[in-house]
C-alpha cells in the first residue's frame, strides 16, 4: 500500500501544479463528440483503484497528453502504469488514439470515428475500456505473470453524441482487435450528463453551480465475434461528477459499481485535468525565437 500511496502522490502532485477546461464533461469512460480545440493541449491523469475479488488492492494511472490538430481531428497519447499491493510498480505501456469529427456542424446526432493503436501488456489495469469477457479475474492476475502477455491492439469506436435542453448525451459502441492473434471484441459505453446550473455567472468564482457537472455512465462488455451477446461478461454503472475551477483544473471522480458477477465489485476513479491554451501556437513562436 506503501507504493500505491507514492503513485497517488506523484500523480496528484503533477496535476495540482496545472489549470482546464474539460469539454467531456464528468465522463471516464464514455467519449463524447466534443472536440479538442485546435492548437489547444490538455493534460489529464486517470485513476482507478479498487480490491478485486480476493486479489491485492491496485492504483493504475493513465497520463493522457490530449493536441487539437485540427477541428475536426484530435490527438493523444497515453502513457500507463499501475501499482499493486505486494507486487510492486509498473509501466504498462502506451496508447495512441486518434478522434476525427465526421460532420462539421452540429447536429441532433454527431458522429465521431475512434481509431486508437495500444502497446500495453496484460498487467495493465486502467480499465480505460471493458471489452468481449474483460473481466475481475483479469484484475487478479500476479504482474510477475501477466507483465510477460504483450498486448498490441487496435482499437475502434464509433462515437455518438447529442446535447438536448442544457443534457449531454452520448453513446460508444466499441470494437477490439489484437493484431497478432485472439477474435474481435466488442463494448459499449453511454452517459448522460447535465451541469448544476446552465447560466454562467459574470463574474469568475470556484463554487458556481455551473462548474459542477453531475451524471452517469455505464459501461461492459458484449462477448466477441463468435459469441456476441451478454453472456459472461463485465458491466458496470457509475455515477460521476466533476468541477471545475476559475482558473480552469477540473477534478472528477466516479465510484463505479460492478453488477455482474464476472465483474469487479467497486472500484473508484479519479482525475484532474489542465488545459494549456494554443500551446502550438506558443510553441511555434517560442521555436522561432529561438532561431533568430
Amino acid at each position: 500500500m506503501q507504493m500505491i500511496c507514492k503513485i497517488a502522490a506523484v500523480a496528484a502532485g503533477a496535476l495540482l501544479a496545472a489549470p482546464s477546461e474539460a469539454g467531456e464533461g464528468p465522463f471516464f469512460i464514455t467519449y463524447t463528440h466534443q472536440m479538442e480545440e485546435p492548437g489547444n493541449l490538455e493534460f489529464t491523469t486517470r485513476n482507478v483503484t479498487g480490491k478485486p475479488g480476493n486479489g491485492d488492492p491496485f492504483l493504475a494511472t493513465a497520463a493522457e497528453f490530449e493536441y487539437g490538430m485540427t477541428g475536426w481531428w484530435t490527438s493523444e497519447l497515453y502513457l500507463d502504469g499501475q501499482g499493486t499491493g505486494s507486487e510492486g510498480t509498473l509501466f504498462t505501456g502506451y496508447r495512441w488514439e486518434n478522434r476525427f469529427r465526421l460532420l462539421w456542424h452540429e447536429h441532433w446526432i454527431n458522429p465521431v470515428l475512434y481509431v486508437e493503436f495500444e502497446n500495453t501488456n496484460a498487467a495493465d489495469k486502467t480499465l480505460l475500456e471493458v471489452v468481449g469477457h474483460d473481466g475481475v479475474a483479469d484484475l487478479t492476475a500476479l504482474n510477475a505473470d501477466a507483465r510477460q502477455e504483450k498486448q498490441r491492439e487496435i482499437e475502434t469506436k464509433l462515437i455518438l453524441g447529442s446535447y438536448y435542453k442544457g443534457w449531454t448525451i452520448a453513446e460508444n459502441f466499441i470494437a477490439e482487435k489484437n493484431v497478432g492473434h485472439a477474435p474481435y471484441e466488442f463494448g459499449y459505453a453511454a452517459g448522460i450528463s447535465r451541469p448544476l446550473a446552465s447560466a454562467a455567472r459574470p463574474e469568475r468564482c470556484n463554487f458556481c453551480k455551473e462548474n459542477f457537472q453531475a451524471g452517469v455512465e455505464a459501461y461492459g462488455g458484449l462477448g466477441t465475434h463468435a459469441g456476441f451477446g451478454l453472456h459472461d461478461t463485465s458491466h458496470y454503472i457509475a455515477p460521476t461528477v466533476s468541477w471545475m475551477l476559475a482558473n480552469g483544473t477540473t477534478f472528477q471522480v466516479s465510484p463505479s459499481f460492478g453488477i455482474t458477477p464476472t465483474s469487479a465489485r467497486f472500484l473508484l476513479r479519479f482525475g484532474v485535468s489542465y488545459e494549456v491554451a494554443q500551446f502550438g501556437r506558443a510553441m511555434r513562436n517560442w521555436l522561432q525565437g529561438g532561431r533568430t
